[in-house]
C-alpha cells in the first residue's frame, strides 16, 4: 500500500484533473511544457515535515506547488483563472478524501517572462496536515 502522503498528492492530482479538463495537469513534469501544452497546471511537491510526535503518532504538514502556466496576450487573466480554478477544487475537500485534517492555502507569486510568447508562471502553495502512526506511513495516525 501506499504512504498517505502519495495518497494525499494522488488524490489533489485527481480533484485537479476532474476540475479542470480539458487543460492538462502534470505532476512533476519532466521536459518543460511546450507552447502547445498550455495553458497547463503543474503539482509539485516541495516538502514533508514532521510538525509533532507524540506517542505512537506523527503529525506531518505536506507543502504542495501548483504552478499555472499560460501565454499570450491575456497570459496573466488566463493564469488567474486556472488558479481560481484549482483553489476552489482543492477547497472543496479540504480534508483530502479523509486523508487530511486541515489544507491551508500559503502564498502565491507571479512571473512573467517576455522571452517566450509572454509567459506567465502563477505558483500557488498549500500545506496538506496529516497524520500518520509513527512506525507505518500507510496507517492513519488520526484513528486510535
Amino acid at each position: 500500500m501506499n504512504s498517505i502522503r502519495e495518497r494525499i498528492q494522488r488524490t489533489c492530482l485527481d480533484t485537479l484533473k476532474k476540475a479542470l479538463t480539458p487543460v492538462p495537469v502534470w505532476r512533476y513534469p519532466t521536459a518543460p511544457i511546450n507552447r502547445e501544452a498550455s495553458p497547463a497546471l503543474l503539482l509539485m511537491t516541495e516538502s514533508d515535515v514532521v510538525l509533532a510526535r507524540v506517542n505512537d503518532r506523527v503529525e506531518r504538514a505536506l507543502s504542495i506547488r501548483l504552478v499555472a502556466i499560460t501565454r499570450g496576450r491575456d497570459a496573466f487573466e488566463q493564469a488567474d483563472r486556472l488558479a481560481v480554478a484549482a483553489h476552489t477544487a482543492l477547497m472543496r475537500d479540504a480534508n483530502v478524501g479523509g486523508l487530511a485534517y486541515a489544507l491551508l492555502e500559503i502564498d502565491a507569486e507571479w512571473d512573467a517572462e517576455d522571452a517566450d510568447a509572454g509567459a506567465v508562471a502563477l505558483p500557488l502553495r498549500y500545506e496538506v496536515r496529516y497524520r500518520t502512526h509513527i512506525h507505518d506511513l500507510t496507517r492513519d495516525g488520526s484513528v486510535l
